[in-house]
Order: C-alpha cells, then sequence, then structure tokens
C-alpha cells in the first residue's frame, strides 16, 4: 500500500486548504473576503503593501484551492470567498481540531 493511500480524502483536501492559508497575506486576504461580499484586484493593491504580481500569486493560490473565485469585469477582477468550499474548510478543520 502507498503512503499516500493511508490518508483519508478528508486530510488530503485540508492539507491542501491548510498549505493555501500558509501565508500572512492569504489570510488577510481571506478574512477582507469573508467580512464582505466581494473585493476588487486593484482595491486589494490600494489596501495591501505588496507588487501587483505578487498579489497575483497570492490570489492564483486561493484560486487553486478553491478559497476564492474570481469573475472578470474588464478592465478589473472580482473576487469572492467560495462560499461552498468556504465551510468545507471550516467543518474540516473542526472536525481536526476536535471543536
Amino acid at each position: 500500500m502507498a503512503l499516500y493511500q493511508v490518508f483519508s480524502d478528508e486530510q488530503k483536501k485540508a492539507a491542501r486548504y491548510a498549505k493555501a492559508m500558509g501565508h500572512p497575506v492569504r489570510i488577510y486576504i481571506l478574512n477582507l473576503l469573508n467580512s464582505q461580499s466581494c473585493c476588487y484586484s486593484g482595491d486589494l493593491t490600494d489596501i495591501l503593501p505588496i507588487a501587483k504580481s505578487t498579489l497575483s500569486q497570492h490570489l492564483k493560490e486561493l484560486k487553486d484551492a478553491g478559497l476564492i473565485q474570481g469573475e472578470i469585469e474588464a478592465p478589473r477582477i472580482k473576487y469572492c470567498i467560495n462560499k461552498k468550499n468556504w465551510e468545507e474548510v471550516q467543518s474540516l478543520f473542526r472536525h481536526f481540531l476536535n471543536l
């Protein structure tokens, strides 16, 4: 049996989400998006003291993990929490932490 087969699907999902959330900028973005309906990438650039390219990489990581979703509204991109996956994250972490 391969080592990877030892882990449950829930453990694999939790690890994927945790990895995507493993940077303070990403935690900040998730907190911000969770506290409001959506946010434009340009607004995030005004708030965060990081280069646009760096912000884009953080947004890409969160989007690839399914934590956020983006919608193009030319010339900007509107980002929102992926509510379904955000609920899954909370459930997985509550279970993992025995809360």
